[in-house]
């Protein structure tokens, strides 16, 4: 087993009218929310594979499936949770997680600071150790017109191991 690793997320959610939006585990302010089975919390989602990708386990819908009711309205933090709880019994610790939200839905740059303080708390990292970046789509396509939600993140893990050799 290697020292590191490094995971990618992705994740994907429309933008409807009716939902609350939570992004980065934080309510934001927006007349849109993101649709999903649970929460629609794009940015935790994408962080949970990123960190199961590195790894070596399931992704977030194989381990958390749209069509199993007891996910339904599901808290994607308790998501998140659990999948760190899965990463750390795999023996990897997080090291740093990195997110690119791009929408012209919410503006992400005023609760960046938010954001990264609650992702930090649920990876159990210190807050410089998460970055989160809000991008805009300049107007190409749908996504620019404000009908969703797309995220990227990557995710460095360290064995267990390594980390007691050190």
């Amino acid at each position: 087993m290697g020292r590191l690793r490094v995971g990618l997320g992705f994740d994907v959610h429309r933008l409807v009218a009716g939902r609350e939006c939570i992004l980065g585990g934080v309510r934001l302010p927006h007349d849109t929310g993101p649709l999903g089975h649970s929460d629609g919390d794009a940015v935790l989602h994408a962080i949970a594979d990123a960190l199961l990708s590195a790894a070596g386990l399931d992704d977030l819908g194989t381990l958390y499936s749209d069509e199993d009711p007891r996910w339904r309205g599901a808290d994607s933090a308790a998501l998140l949770a659990d999948a760190v709880a899965r990463v750390h019994a795999k023996g990897w610790s997080v090291v740093n997680v990195d997110v690119v939200v791009a929408t012209e839905g919410p503006r992400i740059a005023p609760h960046r600071p938010a954001m990264r303080a609650r992702i930090a708390e649920l990876l159990g990292v210190d807050a410089d150790a998460v970055g989160v970046k809000g991008k805009t789509l300049e107007g190409l396509g749908s996504f620019a017109q404000g009908a969703a939600v797309l995220v990227h993140a990557v995710a460095l893990l360290e064995s267990n191991q390594a980390r007691k050799a050190n």
